[in-house]
């Protein structure tokens, strides 16, 4: 009973549990299995096994230099920021800008935002499933051509109709940035290395959404919501040529050993690897001897990579993914906790135009930069917190890691649980916008972004190969679930008052994290039923 965590006895090796451990030490030479640590890839320091274990191709993006793995991340992180920022970028002027289209509250909303809501939730698994088959980089490059011609479109939209589609045909576009950046991280980095970049892509997209408001708050106040998605527009054309320059296909067909992957002990049964290894002797010489692709060949926008797999078994995957306990669990937390912070972005015009707070629009804007800095605070520790509590977990499990070791850091969700109920008790009470702004945002923001890089990552370990698919289904179920919001959410403020709105929010946020006990303990156990389960099916 590694740690709390109850033990499989169905399978020899548990898909996701790999070797994590410093060598050197005689203890930890042969860990847990029978798993000779020295038979295996180490990073630089010699002190960390390589999970996945990488091939031998200089192409494989395992291998790629550390500029090039960096310039990704943050070409990625640019993109995500851009995405995160277009999509609540008129929330902070939805009054003002429902009586200048003459729309009803309600019926703006639901135009403007539950369109673009929608239209990801959909982008989510079409885009997916053409990744699957063609790799990531056309469907980063393509939505992003997308994004910045959708933006120009509602800045020049003249009807509330116009306006409305150019939203949706943005809300398709965002979707690669939302579903398919923890698949291409799962690609690049190592498993003891994701905990911090998964954190970045949540910056991106929560610091883009608590930024962007802001400064569009005043942009619209001052100006118009025309000039504001005119500048996203130009965002997004330097986000098509950063995506060209530094976003290589990092989607890769590799035969290596798995050791989070297999079924079976990776290194036992030495003879048959020794044959297996003699039949494959010119395969892997002439991978030993492949030359590395060219920076003028990488620029070209499709790599040629191409699944075998079927294009309607890959659209539909992502919904059998829902009956891993792990992929259920995480979605359920995930649409939750992040369906909230869009329903705050909706309502946060209704609340603070209105009295005792009477704030202009880019007041109202301005109001995220609270949630903007407690999100960078956030980021600053989720690294060192998330793959530093695993790596510790795995020193004090003989050197074995498990994904369970990145979820003690969802008790953060509390934090956001009791930012919620604060925030309700606040504005009811009337406090000054101090308390509300900046200390329930802080906490709701502070919360989110640690508990969610920690989710993120987890299904990364746990589903590698289908993170895509994982990512794909969470982000339709998520939004589909916000779009759900975008039919009531001002109503129910309006009727029920924010106090009970927000206490009833801050109850099931806390009633979804506690499910975190039950995933650590028997996480080990799901993760043994799953592959089972899917074993039989591909039968």
């Amino acid at each position: 009973m590694p740690l709390g965590i109850l033990e499989d006895d169905k399978l020899e090796h548990v898909p996701g549990t790999a070797p994590l451990n410093e060598v050197g030490r005689e203890d930890l030479e042969v860990v847990a299995g029978g798993v000779d640590s020295r038979a295996l890839k180490h990073d630089k320091t010699g002190k960390i096994v390589l999970v996945p274990q990488p091939s031998d191709s200089p192409n494989d993006p395992y291998n790629w230099p550390r500029w090039k793995k960096e310039m990704f991340t943050l070409a990625m992180a640019y993109g995500c920021g851009a995405v995160g920022a277009v999509g609540p970028l008129p929330t902070p002027a939805i009054v003002p800008l429902a009586e200048q289209f003459d729309i009803p509250l309600q019926s703006f909303t639901l135009g403007c935002q539950g369109s673009c809501i929608a239209a990801i939730a959909v982008g989510s698994l079409l885009c997916n499933t053409l990744a699957v088959k063609v790799g990531k980089r056309p469907i980063y490059i393509i939505t992003s051509i997308g994004l910045m011609v959708s933006c120009f479109w509602a800045a020049e939209a003249k009807s509330f109709a116009s306006l409305a589609a150019a939203r949706a045909v943005m809300g398709f576009c965002m979707a690669p940035m939302e579903a398919l950046i923890p698949a291409s991280i799962g690609d690049i980095w190592f498993l003891h290395e994701r905990g911090f970049r998964n954190a970045i892509f949540n910056l991106g997209v929560l610091g883009g959404i608590n930024l962007a408001s802001p400064i569009a708050g005043a942009v619209i106040q001052y100006g118009s919501f025309r000039i504001a998605f005119h500048a996203m527009g130009a965002a997004f054309a330097v986000q098509t040529i950063i995506t060209i320059l530094f976003m290589p296909e990092s989607a890769y067909h590799r035969d290596a050993v798995n050791i989070d992957e297999s079924a079976t002990n990776p290194t036992a049964h030495s003879d048959e690897k020794m044959s297996a290894t003699a039949e494959h002797s010119e395969v892997q010489q002439s991978i030993e001897t492949e030359a590395p692709k060219s920076f003028l060949r990488e620029l070209l926008p499709y790599d040629g990579y191409w699944d075998k797999t079927s294009f309607w078994r890959t659209l539909i995957l992502p919904f059998t993914l829902l009956t891993s306990p792990m992929v259920a669990w995480a979605t359920l937390l995930f649409t939750t906790c992040i369906s909230w912070l869009v329903l705050i972005s909706i309502t946060l015009s209704q609340i603070f135009s209105a009295p005792p707070y009477s704030f202009s629009v880019a007041a109202v804007g301005a109001s995220n930069v609270s949630s903007f800095v407690a999100t960078l605070l956030a980021t600053a520790v989720a690294g060192p917190l998330i793959d530093g509590v695993a790596r510790f977990m795995s020193r004090k499990n003989n050197g074995i890691f498990e994904p369970e070791f990145r979820l003690p850091v969802m008790v953060m969700f509390l934090i956001t649980a009791a930012g919620f109920l604060a925030w309700g008790e606040s504005l009811y009470n009337q406090d000054p916008w101090v308390v509300p702004i900046i200390v329930c945002m802080g906490l709701i923001n502070l919360g989110v972004q640690l508990g969610t890089s920690s989710v993120v990552t987890y299904v990364t370990d746990c589903h590698r190969k289908e993170a895509a698919e994982a990512f794909a289904v969470m982000n339709f179920v998520k939004n589909l679930f916000a779009f759900g919001l975008t039919f009531y959410c001002n109503d129910w403020i309006a009727v029920q008052g924010v106090r009970n709105c927000f206490f009833v929010i801050g109850g099931i946020t806390v009633g979804v994290t506690l499910l975190t006990i039950p995933m650590y303990i028997f996480g080990k156990r799901a993760r043994s039923l799953t592959h089972r389960m899917s074993s039989k099916k591909s039968q």
